[in-house]
């Protein structure tokens, strides 16, 4: 499958701003964790840039934070394409998924151990 003919330059730009505006707006319809970490974004980014007392340790505490939808949405696309293919158990897919979700769990430990070291 190759490139469509005249997608570059701004048009590329559009559409690919127009896919990801998709995948944000399925990730909150389909993704009842994804709606939960935007929600806590709505308090923790605030807090983040308050209890930042530089730079530094503002963008430690967004950054560590925005890791873990990033990760959920990765996780999400995985257990998506998966689904795709089969609904039937399979060892290799289950694996993945199970995968995914430790991803997202290394995302939220790692963000809880950079705000407790930031702010303790």
């Amino acid at each position: 499958m190759g490139k469509p003919a005249g997608n570059t330059g701004l048009r590329r730009l559009v559409n690919a701003s127009r896919f990801s505006w998709l995948g944000l707006r399925a990730a909150w319809r389909h993704e009842a964790a994804f709606r939960q970490e935007l929600a806590a974004s709505l308090l923790l980014v605030p807090l983040a840039l308050w209890l930042g007392e530089d730079g530094v340790e503002k963008a430690l505490l967004l950054g560590s934070w925005l890791l873990v939808p990033l990760v959920e949405l990765l996780n999400s696309a995985l257990e998506a394409a998966l689904d795709r293919i089969g609904e039937a158990q399979h060892e290799l897919a289950g694996r993945a998924k199970d995968m995914g979700s430790a991803a997202v769990l290394v995302a939220l430990v790692d963000a809880a151990a950079v705000w407790a070291l930031v702010l303790i």
